[in-house]
């Protein structure tokens, strides 16, 4: 079933441009062969074993089949645009003097005293427990076009941070 945040991400990113590392765009490039490839035999299977079954007018197993074939055929055809519409940043030559998407960044947390890298990428390739965190995330936009040595107050739902930008990498 295609879940509520897939359709908003389908629904933002329809024909625009987005950059990816070539990691996540491999990523993409196999969840779409999973699902043209295995996924839709399934579906096709479904349906047949339910058309099988009877009269197709009060079939409850079949029209879910064909609803499902329908939410899978639209998630395919958007990751097919996401891909055809997907660019690769090469992060070698991206500027290292401030932070930008794809930057690592060290920093110390004021408050706590603590340090903590982040690596800022796409929403597609979030991923907290490796420290990947969404550019759109409060503390990604916080920390966007900030040099080494800046002190950020960042507003986050459980209160403020302060952050200072201790080093930037790629």
């Amino acid at each position: 079933m295609l879940s509520e945040r897939l359709y908003c991400l389908i629904i933002i990113n329809m024909g625009k441009i987005k950059y990816y590392t070539e990691e996540g765009l491999n990523a993409l490039k196999e969840e779409l062969d999973q699902l043209m490839y295995v996924e839709r035999k399934k579906i096709s299977q479904q349906i047949a074993e339910a058309r099988d079954k009877g009269d197709l007018s009060e079939n409850a197993e079949y029209e879910a089949a064909k609803e499902q074939q329908g939410l899978l055929e639209l998630k395919i055809k958007n990751l097919q645009d996401l891909i055809f519409n997907a660019r690769i940043i090469d992060e070698s030559k991206m500027d290292v003097s401030k932070v930008l998407l794809f930057s690592s960044v060290k920093v110390k947390n004021k408050i706590l005293n603590k340090e903590v890298t982040y690596t800022i990428v796409p929403e597609t390739e979030s991923d907290i427990k490796a420290m990947k965190i969404s550019v759109t995330s409060p503390i990604a936009k916080g920390l966007l076009g900030k040099k080494v040595g800046e002190i950020v107050e960042i507003t986050i739902p459980a209160g403020k941070l302060i952050l200072e930008i201790l080093e930037i990498s790629r």
